[in-house]
């Protein structure tokens, strides 16, 4: 055998039988190649095959050191000679970073760079370049600087290298955020392709069970077939006829070119339905991969796929999500949730955007399946104004390089188009196009099914006394504070049987709730509910009366979209908005309410007049301390020549829900009590913890440590936490924290 034959025996994975046989390795070369080739597939969509490919060549070259190849065998025991090896078992090797510093040498530093930070994260994740920013040694160029001899890892596939060299870039980069984006698209087509051809020789059953969806113009025909058999049973009322007539401008519209699209219709319009159209109509015109419809709350995610599965069927929504229980999904749809491999993908904003800033594989692993989509950003009004800056940025690279097509769906369409305020410029987005066009003020009138009512003076408070007392006349209403302490206050001056929701009641606990609410209205029972804002976007409740708590303008028209929401009552529905005795918690809550104030103060009587949204809005983002709190943008734009971009960093900072403040505790509430006992038994089994998310409830950590304190909550996994017993979970409130909970302004020194 020749020394190239021998290097084409080097072997990137074993695979043991359950008889404890050995299948056939799976030979080094196969899987750089099968790897390259579905890494240039997937980077072809946004011009960029090459570079995938050459980084697909080269991921795991560093296998094919001797070293290394004794390290598989004797860690595995493929192979290998325990008496000709009496040092004992080897130690964890690295292998991707030889691959890294082989493609800066081949390639220079330019185009090696770029690959070198996707070989050397590919198991563990895209590197900051130097500690300037970093911590320790994990930086990429400390690590690269370490190889010294990597002369024997690339030379059996040494030819497939140098012509795999790119030569060009896809495009002329712009500043900001541009170069390291396409970097992490290139990471993530890398990774997938790894894990997929990986999968295919370690798991042929599983490699087969991915795909076998319906194409998007088999779901645009089942969608159609479902809107004509609803709108020949639906009541032909005037709203199910504008409901009808948004839908076919949304088709209308879906045949203009790729682009920002902006959806802005009143709440309870049928945007769910309508968006879809648009969606489904797009992508078969302009022959796109998938829809990815982006929710801010699983409350409403469930409440939406609902109608998706409606609509198309059963087996065609992958939902990804933290609520989302194992026996609720199927095996298939699991797997596409690992790489958004499927047509129609429903998540949430959280998993979306801190997507687009990650550095870990299993969360940058999809993100290449974003091109070549459609993107609807429902209630994008909630899109974090702390993070809108780089968000927006993103936004813009993904629509010019990647063939996305973004559709802003909300009845308070927040002001994202670019500006200047001040003689400053707010880089929101470029050309967005309306699909109301101009006749969305008509629309919201026309859709007109409430009356506000306001203080006579916006400044004056009312006490809690008071609100209960106006609250107790009403059979049927809905009251809606801005944080979990007003929340129980209130809800402690009401009758009994008055209903309340906040999220310190988990997640199967509130959706029970929320159901009998439901059941309720429809049978037009007596319902009283006091609630948190978690009730305003999406969720489908009908009162003839809602309470809303001073706060922003948008917040406002949410409430008051729970109000006469199908339009049934003889006049208009009435909305309430009061002062409240406390403020919106420190931020952009509070922030918000002042800015409302100060428009109503102005003269502004009726706070969903949709002229005021883009005044708001504007407002709003200008009092905002930073649009980029963390300095994300800084952090990923070092000059590109040299490569200095602070992945990991990052992707740490951008948190959209800050986990450092909070901890998860498991309550005892239903089937929890089975489940942590057996999680008890069998360990941190990923079933058992998936259903357990169900039953979680997140508080901050001062009040996590007086729990444990008291002997509240233990630890029954590692960094697993339950509560003792049941005592301290109400079926009325949910987690008893204590009587005086966390309050925000203990922050502020």
């Amino acid at each position: 055998m020749t020394i190239n034959e021998k290097r084409q025996r080097f072997i990137a994975h074993v695979n043991k039988n359950e008889d404890g046989t050995w299948t056939t390795p799976h030979f080094l070369t196969e899987h750089s190649i099968g790897t390259s080739k579905l890494a240039e597939a997937f980077a072809d969509r946004f011009s960029s095959g090459k570079w995938a490919k050459a980084a697909g060549l080269i991921h795991d070259a560093g296998k094919g050191r001797k070293e290394w190849q004794e390290y598989l065998k004797q860690k595995s025991g493929f192979g290998y000679d325990e008496e000709a090896h009496l040092e004992g078992k080897a130690g964890k090797m690295p292998h991707a970073i030889y691959g890294a510093k082989a493609a800066e040498e081949l390639f220079g530093k330019g185009t090696g760079r770029v690959v070198a930070y996707c070989v050397a994260g590919h198991h563990c994740g895209l590197q900051d370049w130097s500690g300037a920013e970093g911590k320790g040694k994990s930086n990429l160029k400390f690590q690269l600087e370490q190889i010294k001899d990597f002369s024997s890892i690339a030379d059996f596939i040494s030819k497939e290298l140098i012509a795999a060299k790119p030569e060009l870039l896809p495009w002329k980069f712009s500043d900001g955020l541009d170069f390291s984006f396409w970097i992490r698209m290139l990471y993530s087509c890398l990774v997938d392709a790894d894990f997929l051809d990986t999968e295919s020789y370690m798991d042929k059953n599983k490699a087969l069970s991915r795909g076998g969806y319906l194409s998007l113009t088999q779901l645009l025909d089942r969608y159609n077939d479902f809107v004509r058999q609803m709108d020949k049973t639906s009541e032909d009322n005037n709203i199910n006829k504008i409901r009808r007539n948004i839908r076919a401008k949304c088709i209308q519209m879906s045949h203009r070119p790729q682009g920002v699209f902006s959806l802005s219709v009143p709440t309870g319009g049928g945007k769910t339905l309508s968006s879809l159209a648009f969606a489904l109509e797009h992508a078969v015109k302009h022959n796109l991969d998938r829809i990815i419809y982006v929710i801010p709350y699983t409350s409403i995610i469930e409440q939406n796929a609902d109608v998706f599965r409606a609509a198309l069927g059963e087996e065609q929504v992958v939902e990804h999500h933290s609520s989302l229980d194992d026996d609720e999904s199927t095996p298939k749809s699991r797997l596409a949730a690992e790489n958004w491999d499927a047509p129609l993908i429903v998540t949430t904003s959280v998993q979306f955007f801190e997507s687009l800033f990650a550095a870990k594989p299993s969360k940058c692993r999809k993100l290449h399946n974003i091109a070549n989509s459609v993107v609807i950003l429902d209630e994008a009004q909630l899109v974090p104004v702390d993070y809108l800056s780089p968000i927006l940025e993103t936004m813009k690279l993904l629509v010019e390089h990647y063939h996305v097509t973004f559709l802003i769906s909300t009845a308070t369409q927040p002001a994202f188009r670019q500006r200047i305020v001040d003689g400053k410029v707010f880089k929101g987005m470029e050309d967005i196009k309306e699909i109301m066009g101009e006749d969305v003020k008509s629309l919201y009138n026309s859709l007109k099914r409430v009356e506000v009512e306001l203080p006579e003076n916006i400044h004056n408070i009312a006490s809690w006394d008071k609100i209960a007392e106006e609250l107790k006349q009403h059979e049927q209403v809905l009251c809606i504070v801005s944080d979990r302490i007003s929340c129980r206050e209130l809800h402690s001056l009401m009758p009994e049987g008055t209903y309340h929701l906040s999220a310190l009641m988990c997640g199967q606990h509130r959706s029970e709730i929320i159901k009998e609410i439901k059941y309720k209205l429809k049978k037009r029972e007596p319902v009283r509910v006091i609630s948190t804002q978690l009730v305003e976007a999406g969720v489908d409740m009908d009162f003839p009366v809602v309470y809303r708590a001073l706060a922003g303008l948008d917040s406002i028209a949410q409430a008051a979209g729970r109000c006469n929401r199908e339009g049934k009552l003889k006049g208009y529905g009435k909305v309430v908005v009061f002062n409240a005795p406390k403020k919106p918690p420190i931020g952009i809550l509070r922030k918000a309410a002042e800015t409302t104030q100060s428009i109503i103060a102005a003269g502004n009587q009726d706070p969903l007049d949709f002229d005021l949204y883009e005044k708001y809005f504007s407002e709003l983002y200008w009092k905002a301390n930073s649009l980029d709190k963390d300095n994300i943008i800084p952090l990923l734009s070092k000059e590109r020549y040299e490569g200095s971009i602070y992945f990991r960093t990052a992707a740490e900072r951008f948190r959209i829900i800050d986990e450092s403040i909070q901890k998860t505790i498991i309550v005892r509430y239903g089937e929890s009590e089975k489940l942590i006992d057996l999680l008890k038994t069998n360990g941190s089994e990923r079933h058992l913890l998936r259903k357990l998310q169900r039953y979680t409830v997140n508080v901050y950590n001062q009040d996590f440590n007086k729990m444990l304190s008291r002997g509240s909550i233990e630890e029954i996994q590692t960094n697993v936490f339950a509560l003792v017993s049941d005592i301290e979970y109400s079926k009325q409130i949910g987690l008893l924290v204590d009587e005086t909970l966390y309050n925000p302004e203990q922050l502020i020194i």
